[in-house]
């Protein structure tokens, strides 16, 4: 009972923590969220129909209507990325705790790829609808976009902040001009018309080729969902509410107007769509068509100032991604280093700004030609974000299902209990269960941490989240299916890719460059690192939702001069066949409030940890130490006592300066050892 109370007080503490938190200022709701997304995600459509159109011709509006279906998948998966992984990141994010680190790095690869030309394209295609209004914009046309980039980066470089409720007057104005075109359109051609222009997409027969590489190129229309995983940390809660409502209105939004742009723009101005200038301009040209010089005028101007405002949002984006892959090690520190003047990371700004301009001249400012360059890194984000999100989903799967052998055991050694005790058998225990169960079982119930004597109605969680909501979830008949339709929008997205990475041999020769640029530079860096006595941390866990039963804890405090005594400690007295646990508590510290884009996770921003994991990764190498784990919390130092019930190890070394900090702490014996670093204390306890 004592836990029970302890643990709820801990839940309560952290709903309360988390309720004033969503309260706080700059915090985003669903009309906000819905508004960043929409401005990135929108701005597609006034670019798509033309490049589209290059490869499929009149078909552009078809394929789009079909890739939307894949789309609303996408956008299910994204929406449980953002609850997942609050402190954002994306596939960086994913990637790296499903997979691993270097898994991240790929991630993180892919998504500044399609950073890069995001930047590219949008501020080019920017000045080409500023150009309907303002025509001598277009004779140095690769001069002025560049300018403008430039622009953004010196913008960045004082730290000028994007702001939510801009995007917000962006994306309404962006959508009502939308509207207002479909609207105009329509009160022109009657529905027979309409039906005629979707029956004349098809007056040529479909060929089996054309229907895959259409497909796969029609996510270019697409092209800005992962922006919502980004927008967790400055994201109310709950996240899954808050994203999911953001979503929706996203779905909405979108199908109601790029599926239907497409087709009418390609379809009613099929010369526009061939000319490679005019292509570029078409929704507003289609406006003009139909609703006047006014409502051209408007679409123009609004379309320009968007996708130049996207423009810098993938720059903000790509810099944040520079600083995460740097604070992962993957990146030379130079990157993380900050100007004395605004404090703003100006080295990963300025490669935020610079590449993409490098590629604006070498394709000479051809639209064209960076829509055939957009697939690689695009499609290859959306890729390992379902895979890995598919690999924690069957890690839930797999946990539920021994929590249900767990209390399956758990009732049936209550009944046999109580058939020979005479008792009624009301409570079980973890040593009833071992009793009663095959050893083979057994060990497996202990190797997937489900046997934990926890209620079976809630599981404690110390961390960032208090509720292992996801472990009781993946018992539920939704989430099978959920978890069924996930794979098959991992099966779907991952065809997309590779059609293209075999459709569009420009986009794949460019993208795999940069990738692979950056991930050997990578690779040095962590050699380097290595060599330097600094090893690198696989995984490293930002919460304690399992047991981790016969194993040895090291419980290390931030700036307490033990902790090396207690790694080496550790360390010796370590075992191949009994899992070594490193448990990280840190200070919480106060910080300002997240930036939008950005990615927070204190283990990456807390030196101190990182080297005390990398001495006693770099030990239980050389130990050959196979079943090790990292845990990192910002937690108060007195919540010890709730980590050692939750998790019954066997052998616990605390760090801590003064014996009051472990008063809670009741082993069945106690022994010391003497270290080079000093004497260490082991409370030992059989659970």
């Amino acid at each position: 009972m004592a836990q029970e109370s302890v643990a709820q007080d801990a839940l309560n503490l952290a709903q309360q923590s988390g309720n004033e938190h969503a309260e706080g200022s700059g915090m985003l709701g669903p009309l906000l969220c819905w508004a960043v997304v929409f401005a990135d995600i929108g701005t597609s459509v006034y670019y798509t129909p033309g490049i589209l159109y290059q490869t499929v011709q009149g078909l552009a509006g078809f394929f789009v209507f079909l890739t939307m279906f894949v789309f609303i998948l996408l956008t299910l998966k994204y929406t449980e990325v953002t609850h997942r992984y609050p402190q954002g990141g994306g596939v960086v994010t994913v990637a790296a705790q499903a997979l691993n680190p270097w898994f991240g790095a790929l991630g993180g690869m892919f998504i500044l790829v399609d950073y890069f030309l995001t930047a590219a394209t949008s501020s080019l295609s920017g000045v080409l609808y500023l150009g309907v209004v303002f025509p001598p914009l277009l004779v140095h046309l690769t001069t002025i976009t560049v300018a403008f980039l430039l622009l953004l980066g010196i913008i960045n470089w004082y730290g000028v902040k994007e702001s939510a409720k801009l995007s917000f007057v962006g994306a309404v104005i962006a959508f009502l001009s939308d509207i207002a075109i479909l609207v105009t359109v329509f009160s022109h051609i009657s529905l027979g018309e309409f039906f005629y222009l979707i029956s004349k997409m098809f007056v040529h027969p479909l060929a089996p080729g054309t229907l895959v590489t259409g497909f796969a190129g029609a996510f270019l229309a697409f092209s800005g969902l992962e922006s919502i995983s980004q927008l967790s940390p400055v994201m109310k809660l709950p996240h899954k509410k808050i994203a999911g409502q953001a979503m929706l209105l996203v779905v909405l939004t979108i199908g109601i107007t790029s599926p239907l742009l497409t087709l009418l723009s390609t379809q009613l101005l099929p010369g526009a769509a061939n000319n490679t200038t005019e292509s570029a301009q078409i929704i507003s040209l289609l406006a003009g068509k139909w609703g006047g010089p006014v409502l051209m005028t408007e679409v123009a101007i609004s379309a320009g100032a968007l996708l130049i405002f996207a423009s810098n949002t993938a720059i903000i984006g790509a810099y944040h991604v520079f600083l995460a892959l740097a604070r992962m090690d993957f990146m030379p520190q130079i990157v993380l280093k900050r100007n004395k003047v605004r404090d703003t990371p100006h080295v990963s700004i300025a490669l935020a700004t610079g590449i993409p301009i490098a590629v604006l001249i070498a394709v000479q400012g051809r639209i064209d030609l960076l829509g055939e360059l957009y697939a690689f890194g695009l499609l290859g984000a959306f890729t390992l974000t379902c895979l890995g999100l598919d690999i924690v989903r069957y890690r839930d799967l797999k946990r539920a299902r021994a929590l249900n052998q767990r209390d399956t055991n758990n009732s049936v050694a209550t009944l046999q209990q109580g058939d020979t005790d005479g008792s009624d058998g009301s409570h079980g225990n973890l040593a009833n269960i071992a009793n009663q169960t095959h050893p083979v079982e057994v060990h497996e119930l202990m190797k997937s941490n489900a046997l934990m004597p926890l209620p079976t109605t809630q599981q404690t969680v110390i961390g960032q989240s208090l509720e292992a909501s996801e472990i009781r979830e993946a018992q539920t008949l939704w989430f099978k299916i959920n978890f069924t339709i996930g794979i098959l929008t991992t099966v779907l997205v991952s065809f997309a890719w590779c059609t293209n990475l075999i459709a569009k041999p420009l986009a794949t020769a460019f993208g795999s460059s940069v990738a692979a640029v950056g991930m050997i530079i990578a690779f040095i860096v962590h050699t380097r690192q290595n060599k330097e006595g600094k090893v690198p941390v696989p995984v490293v866990i930002t919460r304690i939702e399992e047991a981790y039963p016969n194993s040895t804890l090291a419980v290390l405090a931030e700036g307490s001069v033990r902790n090396s005594a207690v790694i080496r400690a550790a360390i010796n007295n370590a075992s191949t066949e009994r899992p070594l646990v490193f448990l990280y508590l840190a200070h919480k510290k106060p910080r300002q409030a997240p930036r939008m884009m950005e990615i927070i996770d204190p283990y990456l921003e807390d030196q101190e940890a990182k080297d005390s994991f990398s001495k006693a990764e770099s030990l239980a190498i050389k130990a050959h130490i196979p079943d090790r784990t990292y845990i990192y919390l910002q937690e108060p130092e007195d919540i010890v006592s709730q980590v050692w019930q939750s998790m019954h190890p066997r052998d616990t070394l605390f760090a801590f300066k003064n014996e009051d900090q472990i008063k809670d702490i009741n082993p069945d014996r106690i022994r010391y050892e003497v270290t080079p670093d000093g004497r260490v204390a082991h409370f030992l306890k059989r659970w």
